[in-house]
């Protein structure tokens, strides 16, 4: 909480839209997919809500793309694995109603660890063509602790984002789908955790990275093949934040 309020303005938005819920009502459109511009889900993090990304969520939708989040709970303090299969239902429910085959995942925080295993371990890498992951605890963050002590009976998520955590050390283990690819997309931003779900400047980058085209036209064929991951972290104690693969 003290995070969220440190991040002034936008983190005080953060926590308005938070309290929301899970209750929003929009009616996503599928009249505009196709394959350059595939269906996008929003996941948001530990403790969060589908307010949470209701800016981001709204941004998009106003950018002309079919956007989904989901509800993962009141607070999204299941194991991360159990979410990941939710993910994956959703995520085969949207396709069943459209004509593409792959869709495009926006995580943050935990949920893009929830993105990430559902490609890694679930076989995403044949629905999700882009991961953005937003803040995402790649090696894990001591911030969990804080989870553990007044949620570690009901919380298993909030064990599994320590560093060195056995779900990490799973989730580290065999190369991502991407491996193969080209290039890296990567981009650490000057602002608070929170501020990447409200963020303007985050906004403008993660629609760049979801209407980017392949960066080798004589590649375009590996859009079939596997997924690309971007990360766009936060800037915390002069630290940059953790890389992604991607086109």
């Amino acid at each position: 909480m003290a995070e969220e309020l440190a991040g002034g303005t936008h983190g005080l938005a953060y926590l308005r839209h938070l309290a929301r819920g899970n209750r929003i009502r929009r009616r996503a459109s599928f009249d505009r997919v196709d394959e350059r511009h595939p269906p996008v889900l929003l996941i948001h993090g530990f403790l969060g809500t589908r307010g949470s990304m209701y800016p981001l969520e709204r941004r998009l939708a106003d950018e002309g793309l079919c956007v989904f989040s989901f509800n993962l709970g009141a607070l999204n303090s299941r194991d991360i694995r159990a979410s990941a299969f939710l993910i994956h239902r959703k995520i085969e429910s949207i396709l069943s109603q459209t004509a593409v085959q792959r869709i495009d995942i926006v995580g943050h925080s935990m949920g893009g660890l929830i993105g990430l295993y559902y490609i890694k371990k679930l076989g995403g890498q044949e629905r999700v063509r882009r991961l953005v992951m937003m803040g995402t605890p790649i090696k894990g963050t001591w911030t969990a602790l804080a989870g553990v002590a007044t949620l570690g009976l009901w919380s298993k998520s909030s064990w599994q984002l320590l560093p060195r955590s056995h779900f990490l050390d799973e989730l580290s283990q065999g190369p991502l789908p991407t491996t193969r690819l080209r290039g890296a997309t990567a981009v650490t931003v000057r602002m608070g955790h929170s501020s990447l779900v409200v963020s303007e400047e985050v906004f403008s980058r993660i629609l760049a990275i979801l209407r980017a085209p392949p960066r080798d036209p004589e590649r375009r064929s590996e859009e079939n093949e596997a997924a690309a991951v971007a990360a766009v972290d936060e800037w915390t104690d002069g630290r940059r934040g953790a890389k992604g693969t991607g086109r």
